[in-house]
């Protein structure tokens, strides 16, 4: 019987040093690599919020997990060396809330079709000289966030707009660096 409530601890031990581990190489690897993101006007962002009512504190958080998602995940598309430089400019959160759904639903977000998410954004990216390699203004939209299957847990608030900065990272950077590798 101890053995039984043994073996998921040890798993879970096992999860957390290999983890651990593997964010360690990461950041080892990214270390030559830097993202700089900044939000102009966040207080005129169409929509960053996780209830009916406007928040300062609310929008703080979840740009600071948009920085912090984007600060991880743009090193892996990136050489050595290259410097990422992003401002964004609007951002608004798929779904939306619908107050005429009455008042037990009015902190409820509604996810549908009819409400995407949208990032609108500027971005350089330059060589470890200074050289630009890339720069522009880029209105992320995907309107066909509900069909797909992300790789974020569904229980992220902020699943569809990682889902689309993941797909923008990869489309353009990927890009990007097989013209310079060539």
């Amino acid at each position: 019987m101890k053995t039984k409530l043994l073996i998921p601890f040890v798993l879970s031990f096992l999860f957390a040093a290999c983890t651990t581990t593997s964010e360690k190489t990461q950041t080892a690897a990214d270390a030559n690599k830097t993202v700089n993101v900044v939000f102009n006007k966040p207080e005129k962002f169409t929509d960053v919020k996780t209830s009916s009512m406007d928040s300062e504190k609310d929008r703080e958080s979840l740009l600071e997990q948009i920085k912090e998602y984007i600060q991880e995940r743009a090193p892996r598309h990136m050489a050595e060396g290259q410097t990422l430089s992003i401002t964004i400019n609007d951002f608004d959160m798929a779904g939306d809330y619908e107050p005429w759904r009455g008042l037990h639903m009015q902190d409820v977000r509604i996810i549908k079709d009819i409400y995407p998410p949208r990032i609108d954004l500027e971005f350089k990216l330059t060589d470890s000289k200074g050289a630009v390699l890339s720069e522009g203004t880029r209105q992320l939209r995907d309107l066909n966030f509900m069909m797909m299957t992300p790789g974020i847990p569904s229980n992220d608030s902020l699943r569809h707009e990682k889902n689309l900065i993941n797909n923008w990272l990869s489309t353009e950077f990927s890009a990007i660096n097989k013209k310079q590798s060539r």
